[in-house]
């Protein structure tokens, strides 16, 4: 027996445990369930998104760049060693990139056997960036497999996050009551007093009739129903009835519930949904729902609105697409399609949810077909590996949103449409994500697929909220006492424990005051009257490290800007103010325009660097 490795036996040792260290499960025991979790390669899904794919092909999401080279380095050498022997699978793509090697005048990354390279023009498939971590992005941390320690660590930031994000969240909605005291006690002066505080709302007799019409239709609807059952015979009840049948008809009504279900609302306008199971290149599953008439549309089957394998625009999706599509939409019933895409801690049901003149519901009887995009996690954290109490299933921030959600939802989207583009509607975070998608680091690519953006509220520049105190709070303490503040799973989640615990009209006047307090939001130019309803979409849940992303010390709340660090936007305003003050130079002096110097072609060194 040989005291010493072996020269062979090197590269598959390191292989192995690289490979245990980023599997799912610990590799350290003969359980056949654990060895079909080994991590076997890391694929980058851009040059600075890697994913763990594991032996029975599931994906892990976000691990640390240098890892993921590791991985398929070890690989690599494992394989031209000839010592993998049978321990594990070499795949036709991991020879290809172990054959692939390059070099860059000193520049690559790591040995050369690894077949990657920091070239620009290098594939997907071998390409990895600069050792250097943008600022806006760090690097999100590596939790392995669970282990004793590791669960030990992790239930101890569940129980300290548990009390103190509470206690957090406690304060907030002191500070909302609080601040609403000045305006209970105005209203309940004007009510001793004989008057109607919502008078002085500026549309209050806009409301009030509206109002009235809902009141009359859920009457109607009520009477409606009780003749039904006393006739019970589905032909029309009048001759005159006979052809004039509503294009939308409603098949809910009533007395608003108030309740979370989008379903629901769309039925009460004659509308109705259906909810897809979309998975990410990361092995997230989210939901995606449709919108349509029933009257034009055969709903899908149960089993074509599961998951699909975790590819975005595979290889003829749209051919297959179409088949499917004859048999659900009669001839001349096609649609353009439009994906709408929702804000921070909302879900894609804030765009339903003002009845006919709700967003999805208006495009939907427009003529569009519309489709309503919600992001990981969302109301319930879904994983093809992950559980709900792995640190991993909560690895996560706004890059990956827009990385990974994002162009799930446009493929699926359009996989089920037939169509080659698509409309897209973003709200605040949702433009977040889709803007980060689009820079030329990420995937610009996916422009290809959209024909219009509309950006509601863009989220791009801080503003002064981020100056409050609470939030300014989140900003000064460090990334380890924000992880042991608010832990490093769910940010929160009592708050779905209050939304599922609470009546709908008492959860939708708190939500109100505690986001009002939070984001200086006023319901002077809402109808009053759908309020309740508005809340029960939100929150949902979310990662305490995207929240970290957006206000902890290191990221947006920081830099000041989703894209650009802050020295980069001061740069950028020295440069803007070097331009104004050349145009000023010109139009005050009549001093010729470089442009006019040296000719139409001409475009300055400095606006080319911008450009590129």
């Amino acid at each position: 027996m040989a005291l010493f490795p072996t020269q062979a036996s090197q590269p598959t040792d390191a292989y192995t445990s690289q490979a245990a260290s980023l599997s799912l499960l610990p590799q350290d025991s003969n359980d056949p369930e654990a060895h079909s979790t080994k991590a076997v390669k890391a694929t980058f899904i851009t040059p600075r998104d890697p994913v763990i794919e594991t032996a029975n092909g599931g994906r892990l999401p976000a691990v640390p760049l240098d890892e993921a080279e590791k991985l398929n380095r070890f690989k690599a050498e494992a394989e031209q060693s000839g010592s993998s022997g049978g321990e594990f699978t070499i795949r036709k793509d991991t020879t290809e990139l172990a054959a692939a090697q390059e070099t860059d005048d000193g520049a690559s990354i790591g040995d050369q056997t690894s077949g990657q390279s920091v070239k620009p023009g290098a594939p997907f498939r071998t390409a990895i960036p600069s050792p250097k971590t943008h600022p806006l992005f760090p690097q999100l941390p590596l939790y392995g497999p669970p282990t004793l320690v590791r669960n030990l660590q992790s239930l101890a930031f569940q129980l300290s996050s548990a009390f103190l994000s509470l206690a957090f969240l406690g304060t907030i909605v002191l500070g909302s009551l609080f601040t609403s005291i000045p305006l209970l006690m105005q209203h309940l002066y004007l009510r001793l007093t004989f008057r109607d505080p919502n008078r002085r709302r500026p549309f209050y007799e806009e409301e009030k009739r509206r109002d009235k019409a809902r009141n009359d239709s859920a009457s109607a609807w009520k009477r409606k129903r009780q003749w039904h059952k006393a006739t019970p015979w589905d032909g029309p009840r009048h001759q005159e009835d006979i052809g004039l049948e509503e294009e939308f008809e409603p098949t809910e009504g009533g007395r608003d519930p108030v309740i979370c279900d989008v379903g629901y609302y769309a039925k009460r306008v004659g509308l109705d949904v259906e909810e897809f199971n979309v998975q990410t290149e990361d092995g997230f599953v989210i939901s995606l729902w449709h919108v349509y008439n029933p009257k034009d549309y055969t709903a899908a089957s149960p089993s074509r609105r599961v998951q699909d394998e975790p590819l975005v625009f595979p290889k003829d999706y749209l051919a297959d697409s179409n088949a499917t599509l004859c048999q659900q939409k009669p001839p001349g019933k096609q649609k353009y399609p439009v994906l709408l895409v929702h804000g921070l801690l909302q879900s894609a049901g804030a765009y339903c949810t003002n009845d006919d003149d709700s967003l999805a519901f208006y495009l939907a009887k427009s003529g569009y077909d519309v489709w309503l995009g919600n992001n990981r996690c969302g109301f319930y954290p879904r994983h093809q590996m992950l559980s709900y109490n792995d640190p991993r299933m909560w690895n996560w921030n706004i890059r990956q949103m827009g990385v990974m959600d994002l162009p799930a939802l446009i493929s699926r989207v359009l996989s089920e449409t037939g169509f080659s583009k698509l409309g897209l509607v973003c709200h605040s975070q949702g433009t977040t994500e889709t803007f980060v998608a689009l820079a030329k680091e990420q995937r610009p690519d996916l422009g290809d697929k959209i024909s219009v953006f509309c950006a509601l509220a863009p989220a791009v520049y801080a503003g002064p909220l981020i100056g409050k105190m609470y939030f300014k709070f989140m900003r000064i303490i460090s990334p380890g006492m924000f992880r042991i503040m608010f832990g490093i799973h769910a940010f929160i989640p009592f708050m779905m424990l209050m939304h599922r615990w609470l009546p709908g009209s008492i959860y939708g006047a708190l939500g109100y005051r505690v986001f009002s307090f939070l984001f200086n939001w006023s319901d002077t130019r809402w109808d009053r009257g759908l309020r309740d309803r508005m809340f029960q979409f939100a929150p949902v849940y979310v990662s305490a490290e995207s929240m970290r992303w957006w206000l902890g010390r290191e990221c947006f709340a920081s830099q000041k800007c989703i894209l650009a660090t802050r020295e980069e936007s001061r740069r950028e305003e020295e440069e803007d103010e070097e331009d104004e003050a050349g145009l000023e130079e010109y139009f005050d002096n009549g001093k010729a325009h470089p442009s006019e110097e040296h000719g139409e072609g001409f475009e300055s060194p400095r606006w080319k660097g911008r450009k590129a």
